[in-house]
């Protein structure tokens, strides 16, 4: 028979837990790396007078059930987003386009999200993920 008696940190054990809601959050609005620094250096959005781009708001709400939130306040916004087949203008933001998030959410861009997060999780995990 064996007998094993552990300790936990609670220190390092607190840092573990809070890890990835902070690794999600840093994901979607971090200085580098971001999906939101992504997404305009994408040039997607819509832009005219630029009001669109620069509403984004993060909505980090729900950051510890995982979800997080972009969200575009304007008035127009909505009718942009869901309207692809509108002939956006191109002289500002070269891929201007509806759906611009679709990409970063189901898309192609989905692996560097993902990618992202890891990397994040690992760092502020403090050594205990590998």
């Amino acid at each position: 028979m064996v007998k094993v008696k552990t300790t936990m940190d609670p220190k390092a054990m607190r840092r573990l837990s809070g890890a990835p809601a902070e690794a999600l959050e840093l994901t979607v609005e971090g200085a580098k790396d971001s999906i939101l620094g992504d997404i305009m250096a994408a040039e997607v959005v819509p832009k005219q007078t630029g009001h669109l781009e620069i509403s984004a708001n993060i909505i980090t709400t729900k950051v510890k059930r995982g979800k997080v939130t972009i969200s575009y306040d304007t008035p127009y916004a909505r009718r942009l987003y869901w309207h692809p087949e509108y002939n956006f203008r191109k002289d500002k933001n070269r891929n201007a386009q509806g759906k611009w998030l679709e990409a970063w959410a189901e898309g192609k861009k989905t692996k560097s999200v993902r990618d992202t997060f890891k990397r994040l999780l690992k760092k502020l995990a403090g050594g205990f993920i590998k």
